[in-house]
């Protein structure tokens, strides 16, 4: 498979099983900055974040799974929800911590598990639920997070990982995590995959609660033989 750049300017091509392929991605999504977030996301043309297997698998491929990882190996952390952990069989970052945002302790149908390779999970949740959690998934750290009547704010969740060292941050989702770090003006970049693909389920990809508009400035555009495009949005507000 190949991948190569449109924008800001045509680039050579790279063969994503290649040997330099890690090094050659990773060049092109370096981001500047001891304290970044950015969000990283895969939707169809039509905006849906889920395929018609009701997840993102359908959606992905050999060079979004690719640049995945680099973008997870250039991260301190890899930030998401349980709902996407129940939903998505996440597996454990070989690179980065994952660090799991939960509500109320539930992890029902995960398939998370600890390895000697691999790091230890991190639980971030409200106090009440905190005992759930850690019988959830014993080999995770919890960590309390202040709630307002069950919800964590995006300011207490990062500012709970910036605490333990964990500055360069990955958000992969879901779809409300996400729009909660929007709104909250922490993101400094979109990183989003688009699938050629239309119809079929709808899962919206910033969820359907309404946001406020944000703007952005697309600084890096590349496609690969499948005809899925890679982008790079800087969040300007």
């Amino acid at each position: 498979m190949i991948v190569r750049r449109l924008f800001p300017e045509a680039g050579p091509e790279i063969e994503i099983e290649s040997p330099d392929a890690r090094a050659r991605l990773g060049e092109l999504y370096a981001i500047a900055g001891a304290d970044t977030l950015r969000i990283n996301l895969v939707a169809s043309v039509g905006g849906s974040a889920a395929g018609g297997d009701d997840t993102s698998e359908t959606l992905t491929n050999r060079a979004d799974r690719k640049i995945l990882g680099v973008i997870r190996r250039d991260s301190d952390v890899v930030l998401v929800g349980a709902a996407s952990v129940r939903a998505e069989g996440y597996q454990l970052p070989r690179t980065a911590p994952l660090a799991i945002v939960t509500s109320t302790g539930d992890f029902g149908g995960h398939r998370l598990a600890v390895a000697p390779d691999r790091f230890t999970p991190l639980v971030l949740c409200p106090a009440e639920v905190a005992e759930t959690a850690r019988a959830a998934l014993p080999a995770a750290e919890i960590v309390v997070v202040p709630d307002a009547a069950g919800r964590m704010s995006a300011v207490d969740i990062v500012s709970a990982l910036r605490a333990r060292g964990l500055h360069r941050i990955v958000c992969e989702g879901g779809p409300s995590l996400a729009a909660q770090m929007l709104e909250a003006g922490l993101v400094d970049e979109l990183c989003l995959s688009t699938s050629p693909a239309i119809g079929g389920v709808s899962l919206p990809l910033l969820g359907t609660a309404p946001i406020a508009a944000h703007r952005l400035e697309l600084t890096q555009l590349l496609v690969d033989d499948t005809s899925t495009l890679y982008a790079r949005w800087r969040v300007l507000d």
